[in-house]
């Protein structure tokens, strides 16, 4: 083949592709007006049916994209809808395309109450378009709540530590108050050992106390008392070993 001939085909080929790219890209299209129509008459599963299509038919294409993430928007399936604006991030080529997708990201956390992620999102569709008041409204607002949200995270922390300070102090009080009938009950037996020794004093017969004058008294008599059982003794020793009898038979 010669030089020519090959530079003809490579031209011919190359046109075969690009009319390709333009017909599935005009079909794309085509299906997504359809998808669009439904979407105005709010008819919004049927909106999601063509803009599914036109996305297989298209993957580049990124208004339907766009367009199915603000059907789930509209339908409030809020993490369909967070998912498909991701999608439609990723294949932006402009930065108005960018805008959009951001700015509507921001509105879908903002419902969902994730204001960080809110702030976030709106600073990134003002970093592509500085100039569109709705969206730095929307990102003022964000801040705000992320602010408002953050000092009640604070107080609760406070109010938690305030009652866990309370909790210590009721079991201190309850511990104080174990502590005080033990010793109360401590107080009591020893109260309880001082009465029975109280009473036992009682019960035992009291000693009387004895004068000099008994006490000579009381040792003349036991004197009296041995004398005589000595003399007892000593008569017994005098007449001697009594002798058992025998007995008859």
């Amino acid at each position: 083949m010669s030089k020519t001939h090959k530079v003809f085909f490579l031209i011919m080929v190359s046109l075969r592709v690009f009319s390709q790219d333009s017909s599935v890209n005009k079909q794309s299209n085509n299906i997504t007006l359809d998808g669009n129509l439904e979407y105005v008459e709010n008819n919004l599963i049927e909106a999601e049916v063509f803009y599914r299509k036109a996305i297989s038919v298209d993957s580049l294409n990124n208004t339907a994209s766009y367009n199915l993430a603000n059907s789930f928007y509209k339908s409030q399936l809020n993490k369909e809808a967070a998912y498909q604006y991701k999608n439609s991030i990723k294949r932006s080529n402009t930065k108005q395309e960018l805008h959009k997708a951001f700015h509507n990201l921001g509105n879908v956390y903002m419902q969902n109450k994730n204001y960080q992620n809110a702030v976030n999102s709106f600073k990134s569709a003002l970093l592509n378009n500085s100039n569109d008041d709705e969206t730095r409204y929307n990102y003022v607002l964000a801040k705000e709540l992320l602010k408002n949200e953050q000092k009640k995270k604070k107080n609760d922390k406070k109010d938690d530590k305030k009652d866990d300070k309370k909790d210590d102090k009721k079991d201190d009080k309850k511990d104080d108050k174990k502590d005080d009938k033990k010793d109360d009950k401590k107080g009591e037996k020893k109260d309880d050992k001082k009465n029975d020794k109280k009473d036992d004093k009682k019960n035992k017969p009291q000693q009387k106390k004895i004068s000099p004058e008994q006490l000579k008294n009381l040792l003349k008599a036991m004197d009296n008392q041995e004398k005589k059982v000595q003399e007892k003794v000593n008569k017994s020793k005098t007449k001697g070993v009594p002798i058992k009898n025998k007995k008859d038979w």
